[in-house]
């Protein structure tokens, strides 16, 4: 039975139609708002731990549980989004950014005010990230998907690149306005209220103004791990290349499934996972070693300008990266991998022996810089790897292989620092150097993937 919104769909589709603009500055705001408040969080976190008296290690530990279940929900909603509406799984994803925000930020005021003891704040502030994680998950996949079915192949790419760089726009802008939002009466945690009450706004903004969807077309859009401050700007994803079947790529269909010891993949994978293990190391611990660098232990409500700095300025450098050395330059995805990986050990190095926030704020930059060149350079390295067919299982492999990074490695940077500050410098300068020397003789040449 063909429905209003699916006649409004294949319209666009056989039209070239664009998006309304005002749907798709809705769609933007609900990947950047989560973007936002996601490393907002990162700015504060540090200070509020050293407030309620809490170890670092366990602080890193509990805000990055969500990236595990992220990385085990997402898929699924990803799934569901066809069979259940976009625009249901989108509020969905706001609905869990909102009701943990809010919640964790509710149990962070309890704690810092006395009525709850550290262990059990930092508890019960787990529990309600772990709705991020699992709920808000559903966000992404749904929006880039409501994108894909509504507008043709030649508008799709375009409007996919928009909607994605709304992640990359947010880790710039979270930072940014985590020191200035911090108010009088709610303290440190007043980013979580604040960035949770815009979310609301989007989701009542979205119910009203979102037309319910009926999906008739099968695109879904490609998974992204959750938002950190130096992640990713985000993915585009062609519906008609990678949902279409085998017969019409000209690829015969493949009755094995893609392993992640392929050895096409496996130079690929290692390299991501080697190299974002360093990414998300220093980027957990570098929120607390401001801390110590810039002697504010004692007054840590002082730390969230110069951690929303130092990060704002990493997101800025991850940015610069993708959206204009890379294109630019026109950078193959060995040559990306490499000069990443040597500029973000160079970054690394400059981070560990600095004392001042200018050293700081420009060696996390630099590193910033190179994982930026990295991370897509081996996106596009591997799928470059294999055929055409294989496209949606490498897709699925690569974006676990990003998540995996930050489900323990940021607690293990920070248990690192506080154990021995420049031994764990000297181990994240390892994991970069090990890729750029095993990495020149094992990736295969930018000649060999492009032709």
């Amino acid at each position: 039975m063909t429905t209003p919104e699916n006649s409004e769909s294949a319209a666009a589709i056989e039209s070239g139609q664009k998006l309304p603009a005002d749907r798709m500055a809705l769609l933007f705001m609900v990947m950047l708002v989560t973007a936002a408040g996601n490393t907002a969080m990162q700015s504060v976190m540090p200070a509020i731990g050293t407030r309620l008296g809490v170890a670092d290690f366990w602080v890193s530990l509990a805000y990055s549980w969500s990236a595990l279940l992220w990385m085990v929900f997402a898929p699924r909603w990803a799934r569901l989004s066809d069979r259940r509406g976009r625009k249901a799984l989108m509020n969905l994803g706001l609905l869990g950014f909102i009701s943990s925000f809010a919640l964790c930020g509710l149990t962070l005021m309890a704690g810092l005010h006395g009525y709850l003891s550290a262990v059990w704040t930092m508890l019960i502030f787990a529990l309600f990230r772990s709705l991020y994680g699992g709920l808000g998950s559903a966000g992404p996949p749904a929006v880039q998907a409501y994108v894909a079915a509504r507008t043709s192949r030649a508008e799709r790419t375009q409007a996919l690149s928009m909607i994605s760089s709304s992640f990359g726009l947010g880790t710039v802008i979270g930072p940014a306005l985590a020191p200035l939002i911090i108010l009088p009466y709610l303290g440190l945690p007043s980013p979580f209220f604040v960035f949770a009450s815009f979310g609301l706004l989007v989701l009542v903004t979205l119910k009203l103004r979102l037309p319910d969807d009926t999906p008739s077309y099968a695109a879904r859009g490609r998974l992204v791990s959750e938002p950190m401050s130096s992640a990713g700007a985000g993915e585009v994803y062609d519906a008609d290349e990678h949902d279409s079947p085998p017969e019409a790529t000209g690829e015969a269909a493949t009755a094995t499934r893609l392993s992640w010891r392929d050895a096409r993949l496996r130079p690929w994978l290692i390299a991501g996972l080697v190299g974002g293990h360093a990414n998300a190391m220093i980027l957990g611990l570098v929120g607390f070693m401001l801390l110590d660098r810039l002697d504010l232990r004692a007054t840590p409500e002082l730390a969230a300008g110069p951690t929303g700095l130092v990060l704002m300025s990493g997101a800025f450098a991850t940015l610069l990266a993708q959206w204009g050395l890379i294109p630019y330059l026109k950078m193959g995805p060995r040559t990306s991998t490499l000069w990443g990986m040597g500029l973000a050990a160079a970054g690394c190095v400059m981070v560990g022996f600095s004392e001042s926030l200018n050293a700081i704020t420009l060696g996390f930059a630099l590193a910033s810089l190179g994982f930026g060149l990295f991370r897509p350079g081996f996106t596009a390295g591997a799928s470059l790897a294999v055929t055409r067919a294989e496209q949606g299982q490498v897709a699925g492999i690569v974006a676990s292989v990003n998540g995996a990074a930050y489900i323990i490695a940021p607690a293990i940077g920070v248990a690192l620092y506080n154990i021995a500050p420049l031994e764990s410098f000297a181990i994240i300068i390892g994991l970069c150097m090990f890729v750029l020397v095993w990495g020149r003789r094992a990736l295969q040449a930018d000649e060999v993937l492009i032709r």
